[in-house]
């Protein structure tokens, strides 16, 4: 019988990319510009909170990182900051539309202005950044947008209206965005994720079980897995939930 032999998978080096990570201050951001900080990426760690995003960047000193003072949901700002990179940079490689916000409130106590800044900041944000880097990943030939959802995307629980509805939007916006950008040798993936131990979570709940959440890393882990598959594969959507996710069957 003729043994089998095994072909070697061309996965895509990081190294000398440039990646532009939102919300990168804290939390699962600030855990995928660690990860793809290591894995040779120069990191863009662009945050609301620029101080947090300095500490970040400078804490990657043995790393080419850098911090961006960025509101995802003010258009000048994104168009400005986009422009001011490609031309410090020359290109834009990678962007992770990471940044989130929420209120926990029932819908007849959330207001409609907490409404539009959670749906400005989860749903249109990423618009706005993937609006502006489009064009500069179609002229380079090619490109990989990473939308980090949630298992709020999927299904649903009290008190987070405006939070499943930018989570559900944002989803079928990557999906979109998905099919557009294969033409153009732009890569799409929406990173389903479940709960994880980050400020987003512990802060709001301090008495939630953090044995039923992932590390940040793990997932982070699995942002970089997705954007180094071999050049002709893309995985539209992944899931990652911890072991005992509790929003999850």
């Amino acid at each position: 019988m003729q043994a089998l032999t095994r072909t070697a998978i061309a996965t895509q080096s990081l190294s000398g990319k440039i990646a532009l990570v939102t919300g990168g201050a804290r939390g699962l951001g600030e855990a995928i510009c660690r990860d793809l900080a290591e894995a040779g990426a120069t990191v863009i760690v662009a945050d609301i909170a620029a101080e947090a995003a300095r500490q970040v960047a400078g804490s990657l000193a043995d790393y080419n990182a850098q911090a961006l003072a960025l509101d995802i949901t003010d258009e000048a700002q994104v168009e400005a900051a986009i422009a001011g990179l490609l031309a410090d940079r020359g290109r834009i490689d990678i962007l992770i539309n990471n940044a989130g916000t929420d209120y926990t409130l029932a819908v007849d106590e959330l207001t409609s202005a907490q409404w539009d800044r959670v749906l400005d900041v989860n749903l249109r944000g990423p618009f706005l950044l993937s609006h502006h880097v489009l064009p500069a990943m179609k002229a380079q030939g090619n490109g990989q947008i990473v939308n980090i959802v949630s298992t709020a995307a999927k299904r649903a629980w009290a008190n987070a209206s405006a939070y499943h509805a930018s989570k559900w939007g944002l989803l079928g916006f990557s999906h979109a965005l998905h099919v557009e950008g294969r033409s153009h040798g732009i890569k799409v993936t929406a990173v389903v994720s479940g709960g994880m131990r980050t400020p987003f979570l512990l802060d709001r709940f301090p008495d939630i079980d953090t044995a039923t959440l992932q590390d940040p890393a793990n997932v982070a882990q699995t942002v970089r897995f997705v954007l180094t598959l071999p050049a002709e594969t893309v995985i539209p959507e992944i899931t990652v939930l911890p072991m005992r996710e509790t929003s999850w069957p």
